[in-house]
């Protein structure tokens, strides 16, 4: 087996012309295979497939660093560079952001860029960089 995962996430979305519309357009994950109730995206080299099915969006709140951090979410760990040119392009495209871009536990272990959103269905997206990639599990 290689050395190298990549994660699989099925999500519910009730409007599958408008998750192609923020999946494809607006995040910029390349499409993959499709059919008539479903797609799959490559989001960062990871396989996101979106199922049309009723019933998505946030179940709660939980507080973060002064934010109230949707629950559940998922998302993907981007380098700063990459991070920063995604905010700039949801900010382009009018995107409301849950929790704007922002610099988390600056100057401690885990120092982050993060940001959340809401897919058009609303499930919850977190976006995040780490200042050191060797600090993404580190603790106090």
């Amino acid at each position: 087996m290689s050395a190298f995962h990549r994660f699989h996430l099925a999500i519910p979305v009730d409007d599958l012309d408008a998750a192609s519309h923020f999946y494809g357009d607006i995040l910029g994950c390349p499409q993959g295979r499709s059919a008539e109730t479903w797609i799959d995206w490559n989001l960062y080299g990871h396989q996101l497939v979106t199922h049309v099915h009723e019933g998505a969006g946030v179940a709660t709140r939980n507080p973060v660093d002064g934010h109230d951090v949707p629950v559940p979410h998922f998302g993907v760990l981007l380098d700063v560079e990459s991070f920063h040119e995604l905010a700039e392009r949801l900010t382009a495209a009018g995107r409301a952001f849950v929790i704007e871009p922002y610099l988390r536990f600056e100057g401690l272990p885990g120092e982050q860029w993060t940001m959340f959103l809401l897919d058009p269905a609303g499930n919850a997206l977190e976006f995040k960089a780490f200042a050191h990639d060797d600090h993404v599990f580190a603790v106090d």
